[in-house]
């Protein structure tokens, strides 16, 4: 098992993740699956600049986490919006919490300064795991998103990334920092998380 850069022959497994999550319940707000081709657009996309990792056996994806801008204006460019996911079955074994290590260390080794997350309500599983990764609650918005046949609350969660300092240093775009002794280091603090027989 590993945790590494995604790729986009990982489309297909992240899309078996992802999907439940459109059609059947409001964990996302997309309501309808992306296809194939859009999700390799995605990851493409992303690992141009920002981390997109997942983590994997020889037979497939068993879950993923990736960052994105967290809004345009130029000074929110230290700030990222963070996304984790995880196979059906294999929930509460770690993976997540790899995941998220091992995202937070290159985000680190980047030079950003703010993680943002946002769960929507009921999802104590979520929200557990966000706590437990050193996020605090920011506030709920109420009955912000309409899915599955009713209005959903989102809580949103933030959590420093490093020590926040004057004037910092633009960050460092991904491909810069992939391979380097600071990359190996963040992928293994994630993948030494990982709960043995977590691949089934």
């Amino acid at each position: 098992m590993i945790i590494r850069l995604a790729r986009v022959e990982d489309a297909p497994g992240i899309l078996e993740i992802y999907a439940p999550f459109c059609l059947e319940s409001a964990v996302s707000f997309e309501t309808q699956v992306p296809s194939l081709s859009e999700m390799r657009q995605r990851i493409a996309r992303t690992t141009e600049t920002l981390p997109w990792l997942v983590c994997a056996d020889e037979q497939r994806v068993l879950g993923y986490a990736y960052a994105s801008k967290h809004r345009d204006r130029a000074a929110y460019r230290w700030s990222v919006d963070v996304s984790v996911y995880v196979r059906e079955g294999l929930r509460g074994r770690g993976l997540g919490r790899a995941l998220y290590t091992a995202l937070f260390g290159v985000l680190e080794l980047q030079g950003f300064q703010n993680a943002v997350a946002g769960a929507t309500l009921p999802n104590p599983g979520s929200i557990a795991l966000h706590r437990a990764m050193g996020f605090k609650r920011v506030g709920v918005y109420r009955g912000i998103g309409y899915k599955c046949g009713q209005w959903h609350d989102v809580e949103w969660l933030e959590r420093a990334i490093g020590t926040r300092t004057p004037d910092p240093e633009e960050p460092t775009p991904l491909p810069s920092v992939v391979g380097t002794p600071g990359w190996e280091s963040a992928l293994a603090a994630g993948l030494a998380l990982v709960k043995p027989g977590t691949n089934g």
